[in-house]
């Protein structure tokens, strides 16, 4: 029972998850505010983010396991011991990736909101229409 209810979640997360980086994504294209760009692209590396942890999170749906700490105990693993392991084991990769992209969009975000501001300040406006009247 247990089971199909975990599966049936993981599917709703990931649906939720790709619906929410097109909505993003159409917030990035779509819309001629600056601000809502900068929001919507905020929200696309989140989504993104979390999709990489879904991808590496072992578990789903695997009722007899559950996921462990990719941390070996065992001072003298076996060859058994170590191939059971990696069946359980979560992957760290995508942990440590997603952990350098949150760094990286911060730096991207404030670098944005930067250019945003120097924008509003030379022609006091944020939407790419009116700039793009306005510079001619």
């Amino acid at each position: 029972m247990s089971t199909e209810l975990d599966v049936f979640l993981f599917g709703i997360m990931t649906y939720a998850i790709i619906m929410n980086l097109g909505v993003s994504l159409y917030g990035v294209f779509r819309r001629p505010s600056i601000t809502k760009k900068i929001i919507a692209l905020t929200i696309f590396s989140d989504s993104a983010n979390v999709l990489a942890i879904i991808v590496g999170y072992r578990g789903w749906p695997n009722p007899w396991h559950s996921p462990i700490p990719p941390i070996l105990l065992n001072r003298h693993p076996t060859p058994q011991y170590i191939s059971e392991f990696a069946k359980v084991a979560v992957d760290p990769l995508p942990q440590a990736l997603v952990l350098t992209a949150v760094v990286i969009g911060l730096a991207v975000t404030v670098f944005l909101v930067f250019l945003a501001l120097q924008l509003y300040r030379l022609y006091g406006t944020v939407d790419v229409r009116k700039v793009r009247r306005l510079r001619g």
